[in-house]
């Protein structure tokens, strides 16, 4: 028997879930001692979002926070970006309400969190203050089109420690 369309689709899902999987496991240790996670301190972190590329369009911020989870309660997120200038795109951080406007990256009920010129210098910084919230992240400027792209965008829900 043939392979049909619908099937196709269910194993090329399959494989890119494996291979999401096992690239956030990417540096794992499954030998005698445990896993250490570079944000597994007993005190707050200072996390810089993008690591050097800072907040950057064409960055995959989703694939980011998998990475350097988990985050922790009073961990701060620190969005540094350029201010506007004739040879760059402006940026803003945008706290979205919920999962649905996350996925649609819907910014009508968003709060800005972030404008375009905060996240020059030292950068504009945001404190997780409420335990197992989701807080959804996205940039909106070009009316959204940065989020839309699947790459200006990430969510964390912060854990006690």
């Amino acid at each position: 028997m043939g392979f049909t369309v619908a099937q196709g689709l269910m194993l090329l899902l399959l494989i890119a879930s494996t291979m999401a999987v096992s690239k956030a496991n990417r540096g794992c240790k499954f030998e005698n001692q445990p896993f250490h996670h570079p944000n597994n301190t007993r005190t707050s972190n200072r996390i810089i979002v993008g690591d050097s590329y800072h907040w950057n369009f064409g960055f995959n911020y989703t694939d980011w926070a998998i990475k350097h989870g988990p985050f922790y309660l009073n961990d701060t997120l620190v969005f540094k970006y350029d201010p506007p200038s004739p040879n760059t795109f402006p940026h803003s951080v945008y706290l979205l309400p919920n999962h649905r406007s996350f996925t649609k990256c819907n910014l009508r009920k968003a709060t800005m969190v972030g404008n375009v010129t905060q996240g020059g210098g030292e950068g504009f910084e945001f404190e997780l203050k409420r335990p197992r919230q989701r807080y959804y992240f996205a940039c909106g400027e070009r009316n959204g089109f940065h989020c839309v792209n699947g790459t200006m965008k990430f969510f964390v829900k912060p854990i006690f420690r």
